[in-house]
C-alpha cells in the first residue's frame, strides 16, 4: 500500500487546495520544507500527497543522516511520476474543477481494463482520478488471482 506520494508544481498552495477539494480533505503547510503543503483525504489509511515547489528535489543525506531538501536550477515541470487515486467526487465534479482551473481533465480507458480521469495539475503533472465506479473496475482487474493469470499469459 502506498501511504503518500510527493509531487513538485509551480504553485504548491493552490494545487494543494484543489487536490483537497477533489479528495474532500484538507491541505496544510508541510513544515519540513517551507513553501510545501500536505494534502490529507482524512481516510483510514493515512493517505497523503506532499506538494513541493517546482524546483524542490530530495537527495540522500550524508552518512546515516536522513534525506535533505535541495533546489534544482533547471526543471520543466513534466514528470513520469504520477498516481492513481480513488476519490468520492463524480466525473462531472472533477471535470468542472478542471474547467474552472483551466487544467486538462479527460476520461481515458487503460488498455480496455479500466477507466481513469487524467487530471493534469497545472497541465504538467498527471494524477489519475478514479471515481467509485472506476475504482471498482481497477480493483476487479488487479485482484491477485487476475494479476496471476495476466502474469502467466
Amino acid at each position: 500500500m502506498i501511504h503518500h506520494i510527493s509531487i513538485s508544481v509551480e504553485n504548491p498552495q493552490h494545487v494543494a487546495q484543489v487536490l483537497a477539494e477533489i479528495l474532500n480533505g484538507k491541505a496544510v503547510p508541510f513544515f519540513p520544507n517551507p513553501g510545501s503543503y500536505m494534502v490529507f483525504p482524512l481516510d483510514e489509511y493515512g493517505t497523503g500527497i506532499e506538494v513541493y515547489p517546482l524546483k524542490t528535489h530530495i537527495k540522500p543525506g550524508d552518512g546515516e543522516n536522513q534525506c535533505v531538501f535541495a533546489e534544482s536550477t533547471n526543471v520543466s515541470g513534466f514528470t513520469a511520476t504520477h498516481a492513481a487515486i480513488s476519490v468520492s467526487s463524480t466525473q462531472k465534479e472533477i471535470e468542472e474543477i478542471g474547467k474552472r482551473e483551466g487544467w486538462r481533465a479527460v476520461r481515458c480507458n487503460r488498455d480496455s481494463f479500466f477507466d481513469v480521469i487524467e487530471f493534469w495539475l497545472e497541465n504538467k503533472v498527471m494524477i489519475e482520478l478514479l471515481t467509485p465506479e472506476m475504482a471498482a473496475q481497477y480493483l476487479a482487474v488487479t485482484r491477485p488471482e487476475n494479476l496471476q493469470q495476466m502474469f502467466a499469459a
